[in-house]
């Protein structure tokens, strides 16, 4: 996912389903196995249910496309809307869910320097015994633990996945090494230990794969998993750099010690370009979620999601994570890239850390010089040197004459630009439709000698670099009215491109990418997210070399790294922590090390003030939940909020859904969102006081005194009691009641969210929670 998953429109798509006499896939979820059942037992299981409702054993053993054995009660089968009604009937099925395609929008030398996670030499410090007393050291810079990436591949040649110095394969790890086109078991090692792939959903809807768009193997075409995996674990590589020295230093995953396991479930999408993304299929995730949780992961990092939030019962991701929730596995998936409209968040589920996009403090500038003498800040990631001004228009003046004089001919779309009118200049072109690098090429096209291309209102200030095919830079929407004002003041405009510097310790950072989807959760907005913000603007790491930077078939370059953003780029950040957490600590359940990230998150820029946007609007929780990933302080953040999978399975009762293991009886009172005991803290609709419920584990010190602090939303007072929790055991727990009520009325007729902080202190530990109170 800049890496999310959207729908595609069902129109696509109506010619398959008549061919096939309406048939769609539907996934028919059972819960949880139980008992002790061999594979074939249960494929016969599942294939029961398809026999009651097809008319022959033929029919329905070749309409079953997965069976899930493991973890995972359940099947995939082609089915028609009727067959599916029947089954969704019975009373040991749990849901139906009908298949839908999502796609990703695709969604690192800088960006752990940033989060305080010096990296040091792993191999040295290990060999020479001489481990510090930092994150990484403490966590040996993640051995042991297993991560499962859920993407589009891995390029295993990428040196970020050498396994020279890496100890044994854990014992416990029980996956396979999937051969396939361009890929088989040499290309797994001791660092990338397990891959496989899944296809059965894909070809369901578009026929078989074909090979010249994608490989049918674990192999990653696209760079997206590539870049993923290698930002979670991947091993440290001194003097890297991108695109002609951009970005130079040591590249290195979070965790470089980590072994990682690849899941390929995302594809090249046919009669599509690669800028259009991969698509991904419901039933092939939650095939690799099962198979994911019985090879003996630790981590999975989900860089997938979709358009518009899906109801629990009907998300595969989040019934996949439920699973590993059960069997401790943490799981972090990606907020989405449809911001920065409200509403917007994918993956909301309180057993998943969803995690949102932020900047880092490194910039990379490319000044742009006005024949006025006036300098334009700009960026970008282009090398190029050009040495002289160029005459510089406006692409909405040169466009061809079919081309109307509207908004969009300052766009530069596939061939617009007039090459008699662009020749030998610069351009100035805006975002909006089409993608940026499909601008610059454009130009290219056309002839220009360089290309400025500048934000539309909606972007404001933040400035994804691009690896353009000529000279380039990228600007600010006001810059870009600046520049524009001056094309039309004078007979004779000039400008001239300044060659791309990197400038490190920015401020402020980090700036919250207008990209990241937000708040409030739709699917239940008694839940709070995201839960925490990463670095997912401008990241670099390894790419894969069947794909060029820009994913255009006309840019023929091939790189090892590159630059990408999107929340898909700030999920392994939070795994890759996630993952030296469960080294540190490898008793805590999934909900604790989540909790550790949330309450130790910082919600303050490097310069001491609130996050903001680019345009230096102040942000919400609803965009960085409880703040940005502090890697260190989130190895010992002093008190947990923990939650088991019996509390998950209550929260489902509440939320009207059945239980999975089908041993847990719904208590007869509901379970609301916010009595789930989570870190953070969001109430809708409330006109009358309420009592919330927490309880804290304490993994500090042995005696410790906790004193509360409030910071309440605007209208409400809030309360806390006992004020005091007082600890004199590691591991004790203490619960305590939050009142909220609101002051008056003047609130009661107004959706509108209220934000405010709550925490806990010993003086050493910080224990912070959001809140969001809605009065309706």
């Amino acid at each position: 996912m800049n890496n999310t998953y959207a729908f595609f429109p069902f129109l696509l798509f109506l010619p398959f389903l008549a061919f096939c006499d309406d048939l769609q896939v539907f996934i028919v979820y059972f819960g949880e196995h139980t008992g002790d059942k061999a594979f074939h037992e249960i494929e016969d299981f599942h294939h029961s249910y398809l026999l009651s409702v097809k008319e022959s054993d033929e029919d329905a053993r070749s309409s079953l496309l997965y069976s899930y054995k493991h973890s995972i009660n359940g099947f995939a089968a082609m089915l028609t809307p009727d067959e599916a009604s029947k089954l969704s009937k019975l009373d040991e099925v749990i849901s139906v869910i009908r298949s839908n395609p999502r796609k990703y929008s695709l969604q690192t030398t800088r960006s752990w320097d940033f989060l305080g996670l010096e990296e040091g030499d792993a191999d040295w410090h290990l060999k020479h015994h001489q481990l510090g007393d930092g994150l990484l050291q403490r966590a040996k810079y993640g051995r042991e633990v297993i991560v499962g990436i859920l993407d589009s591949g891995v390029w295993p040649e990428s040196k970020c996945f050498s396994d020279e110095g890496m100890g044994s394969i854990p014992k416990s790890w029980k996956g396979v090494c999937q051969s396939g086109q361009d890929f088989n078991s040499s290309h797994c090692n001791r660092k990338l230990i397990g891959a496989r792939y899944y296809l059965q959903g894909y070809e369901q809807r578009y026929g078989p794969l074909n090979t010249t768009l994608d490989s049918k193997s674990p192999r990653d075409l696209d760079g997206h998993g590539t870049h993923t995996a290698s930002t979670v674990g991947g091993r440290s590589i001194p003097k890297v750099s991108a695109l002609g020295g951009f970005g130079r230093g040591t590249v290195s995953g979070g965790a470089p010690l980590i072994h990682l396991a690849i899941y390929k479930v995302c594809w090249a999408i046919p009669g599509q370009s690669k800028v259009n993304g991969n698509t991904c299929f419901e039933e092939d995730m939650l095939a690799a979620f099962d198979d994911a949780i019985a090879d003996g992961v630790h981590i999975i990092s989900v860089s997938i999601g979709t358009q518009f939030p899906i109801p629990y019962a009907e998300d595969g991701i989040a019934l996949g994570a439920l699973h590993a929730a059960k069997k401790n596995i943490v799981v972090a998936c990606a907020a989405g890239n449809f911001g920065p409209t409200p509403s917007t968040l994918s993956n909301p589920a309180p057993w998943i850390i969803t995690v949102g996009a932020s900047s880092l403090d490194r910039r990379f500038v490319s000044p742009v010089i006005l024949g006025n003498g006036e300098r334009i800040e700009g960026e970008t990631v282009t090398p190029h040197n050009m040495r002289r001004y160029y005459p510089l228009v406006h692409a909405g003046d040169v466009v061809t004459a079919e081309v109307p004089k509207t908004a969009i001919a300052g766009q530069c779309l596939p061939g617009s630009l007039s090459p008699e009118k662009v020749k030998g200049k610069i351009v100035l072109c805006f975002r909006g439709n089409g993608t940026r690098m499909a601008k610059g090429m454009e130009a290219k096209r056309a002839g220009a000698a360089g290309f400025i291309l500048g934000n539309s209102p909606a972007n404001g200030a933040e400035i994804p670099v691009d690896a353009h095919v000529l000279p380039a830079t990228a600007i600010s929407s006001a810059s870009a009215q600046k520049i524009l004002q001056y094309i039309n003041s004078t007979s004779n405009p000039t400008a001239a491109l300044v060659p791309a510097k990197t400038r490190l310790h920015a401020v402020p950072a980090p700036l919250m990418a207008s990209f990241t989807s937000k708040g409030p959760n739709v699917i239940d907005p008694n839940i709070l997210k995201p839960d925490i913000t990463a670095p997912g603007l401008n990241i670099l790491a390894a790419w894969s070399r069947a794909d060029s930077p820009s994913k255009l078939e006309s840019d023929h370059r091939v790189v090892a790294y590159n630059f990408e953003s999107g929340t898909s780029m700030a999920c392994p950040h939070v795994a890759a922590v996630s993952a030296l957490l469960r080294a540190i600590h490898p008793n805590w359940s999934s909900a604790a090390i989540r909790s550790a990230l949330i309450t130790t998150a910082n919600p303050m820029n490097n310069i001491g003030l609130p996050i903001t946007d680019a345009a230096g609007n102040k942000e919400t929780p609803f965009a960085f939940g409880s703040g940005h990933l502090s890697p260190q302080k989130s190895a010992d953040p002093g008190l947990l909020y923990d939650a088991s999978y019996t509390d998950y399975t209550m929260y489902l009762c509440g939320m009207g859904i059945k239980d999975p293991d089908k041993k847990f009886k719904c208590p007869r009172k509901a379970v609301t969102g916010y009595k789930l005991n989570y870190p953070s803290l969001q109430v809708s609709g409330l006109n009358n006081s309420v009592s919330v419920k927490r309880t804290v584990t304490n993994v500090g010190r042995s005696y410790g005194t906790y004193f509360s602090y409030v910071s309440p939303p605007r209208g409400y007072s809030v309360k806390i009691r006992p004020s005091v929790l007082f600890f004199d055991q590691l591991g004790q727990k203490k619960s305590f009641t939050i009142k909220i009520k609101p002051k008056g009325r003047i609130l009661r007729n107004t959706s509108e969210y209220y934000f405010g902080w709550y925490s806990w202190s010993d003086g050493i530990h910080i224990v912070r929670s959001p809140m969001a109170i809605s009065p309706a």
